[in-house]
């Protein structure tokens, strides 16, 4: 018998027969074959994301607003517990604890719209003016002209003028966040007051293994979503508070909306840090020249340094940890699907499905690695606690 350059012995066929194609793969090298395979793995799996990528487009207000009520959901559920507790019934619990939301948002708003009505309208006068005198730094500083900066500046505005939707594409876009506000409230409401019902009547659907794993990536899914939610309004809230002082001790005016802004940015990881904290050095700079200005940067960066090496370990812990580059392509790819709420929400969901595909890896390979034997005998009581009574 005659060997290929495999090291195996093709099959034998009758003269002048065309060897099928099973025997023709076989007689393939081993690296084609491998090589065909992971093609064919991945054009699958790029059209997979692809598809799944128009999906989103299409159901991006339903996507972004259950994805907020998701996050609002495990920010408030201590709030519901803290409520059950007291013996209140699941819907007025739930119904109390929206309310409570509302009246959060809605003070806050009141009360910085009454305090800085006035400045907000300087904000924009603030920013051109700190644009100038960036401007004046980089055409004396660095080998461009002015002729040439321009041209820069008209190409970038001819971009956002010719991406900018029409009136009638704003008003659309209105009536859609409108829509989703209150989609995201009312599903708010009863993820509130049903959604551990809900949970057990999809663990009920299930049985054996199939139902012990997801009820454990279900637990570590929602501990994550939990901590994720938590830890960054404090993170952002203590970012607003230290920033914010700075600027007061600084004598830099618009403070109060500076460190707002500041507080929403700190739900955008790295890129909504860094765009508050450019919007703050500007208007430091445009308000109070370029001392000044290199003070609030360098308070800024102070700040932003405590954060991701003391308070995010701290807060966060291990729970939701992704790379920084990961975060920065998820954000891009929220931010070019759904906008700014997709920046929001984009890094909450990788973290929850990271989490969930970890606890599912781990089981299998503890499956694997355990004799059917020793493998304990799961109980199917094992769901996540129900709502106290």
């Amino acid at each position: 018998m005659v060997e290929d350059g495999t090291g195996r012995t093709p099959e034998v066929t009758a003269a002048g027969a065309r060897p099928t194609p099973r025997q023709a793969w076989a007689t393939l090298p081993w690296l084609v074959r491998t090589a065909v395979v992971w093609s064919a793995c991945l054009v699958v799996v790029v059209f997979g994301c692809y598809l799944l990528g128009k999906v989103a487009v299409l159901l991006a207000p339903l996507a972004i607003a259950v994805a907020v009520t998701l996050f609002l959901t495990a920010l408030l559920d201590p709030v519901l517990l803290g409520l059950r507790r007291l013996r209140v019934p699941a819907a007025p619990a739930a119904l109390l604890t929206v309310l409570l939301l509302l009246g959060v948002l809605v003070g806050v708003g009141v009360l910085v719209w009454n305090l800085t009505a006035a400045q907000f309208g300087e904000l924009s006068q603030q920013l051109d003016e700190g644009l100038q005198r960036s401007r004046d730094f980089v055409t004396e500083t660095l080998p461009v002209s002015d002729a040439q900066l321009d041209k820069l500046v008209q190409q970038v505005r001819d971009g956002l003028g010719g991406s900018a939707p029409d009136p009638v594409g704003g008003a659309r876009t209105a009536a859609e966040a409108a829509g989703s506000t209150l989609l995201a409230l009312v599903l708010l409401f009863f993820l509130l007051k049903d959604g551990r019902s809900m949970w057990h009547w999809v663990l009920r659907r299930m049985t054996g293994p199939n139902r012990t794993v997801t009820a454990e990536a279900g637990r570590a899914g929602w501990r994550t979503l939990g901590s994720y939610s938590r830890g960054t309004m404090l993170i952002a809230a203590i970012d607003a508070l230290g920033i914010g002082l700075a600027l007061v001790l600084l004598g830099v005016p618009l403070a109060l909306p500076l460190a707002l802004i500041t507080f929403l940015g700190g739900f955008v990881p790295i890129i909504g840090a860094t765009v508050a904290g450019a919007i703050a050095v500007l208007v430091a700079l445009a308000a109070n020249g370029p001392t000044t200005a290199l003070l609030v940067l360098a308070a800024v960066i102070a700040v932003q340094q405590i954060e991701g090496n003391l308070l995010e370990p701290l807060v966060m812990k291990r729970q939701v940890q992704l790379h920084p580059a990961v975060i920065l392509v998820v954000v891009t790819a929220g931010t070019l699907i759904a906008g700014i709420a997709g920046a929001f929400v984009s890094v909450p969901i990788a973290a929850v499905a990271y989490r969930v595909v970890d606890t599912v890896q781990r089981h299998r390979e503890q499956a694997a690695s355990t004799p059917p034997a020793d493998r304990p005998h799961h109980r199917h009581d094992d769901d996540p606690p129900a709502t106290p009574t």
